[in-house]
């Protein structure tokens, strides 16, 4: 990877670079998703769910330099098929996080290994991630440096990073606020509830 990026033109990574960081800023599902389990579970939680989203953004690369996500989304039916499951899974943990009685501070790293689990699933089932990739990249490659697969797969890895760095503090900080608040009284859950059911919704009107 070092060696790929070190043939690329600095400008060009550097414009990729700030893309990233702009794109990541902006509060999207990804965000949203760490933000509400941060809340729910405080901000190990919050950042377990950040790199649960990493790991699926590392799907999504890797599918997208392989050609296996343009051909999959090339099926009739297969984007709505994953998309519905996506919003499928949201909604079920809207319901479960309504309905979760306060967590246990002992089962800390548990909590952890699911946020991890769900953000990774969540990201993995959602096909504007894949779309959005496989549009992305390309922009900032060049044929004339030789393969495009490993250009994609250099800057996949930096997009990665950046959006691990900048929704895992996301994540915290929702998880920091959620203690400082405190959840003895549930809200925090109810809000995690209603933003997991919102993203659902976006997913299915989005189409």
């Amino acid at each position: 990877m070092l060696a790929t990026l070190a043939g690329m033109e600095p400008a060009t990574i550097a414009a990729f670079l700030l893309a990233g960081v702009v794109l990541n800023l902006t509060p999207g599902a990804d965000v949203m998703f760490a933000v509400a389990s941060g809340a729910q579970g405080g901000p190990r939680a919050g950042l377990a769910a950040a790199l649960g989203v990493a790991l699926g953004s590392v799907l999504h690369v890797s599918l997208a330099v392989l050609g296996v996500s343009a051909a999959l989304l090339a099926i009739p039916g297969a984007h709505d098929a994953i998309r519905y499951l996506g919003a499928a899974y949201l909604a079920w943990l809207a319901v479960k996080a309504w309905r979760t009685p306060l967590p246990d501070p002992r089962k800390g790293a548990t909590r952890a290994g699911g946020a991890v689990w769900r953000g990774f699933v969540t990201n993995a089932l959602n096909p504007k991630v894949a779309l959005f990739i496989m549009a992305f990249l390309p922009q900032f490659t060049d044929p004339a440096l030789g393969p495009v697969g490993p250009q994609m797969a250099a800057l996949g890895l930096l997009f990665v990073m950046t959006g691990l760095m900048i929704t895992g503090a996301y994540g915290m900080a929702a998880g920091w606020l959620g203690r400082a608040l405190g959840r003895a009284s549930g809200v925090m859950g109810k809000v995690s509830s209603v933003i997991f059911a919102a993203l659902a919704a976006r997913i299915l009107a989005e189409g």
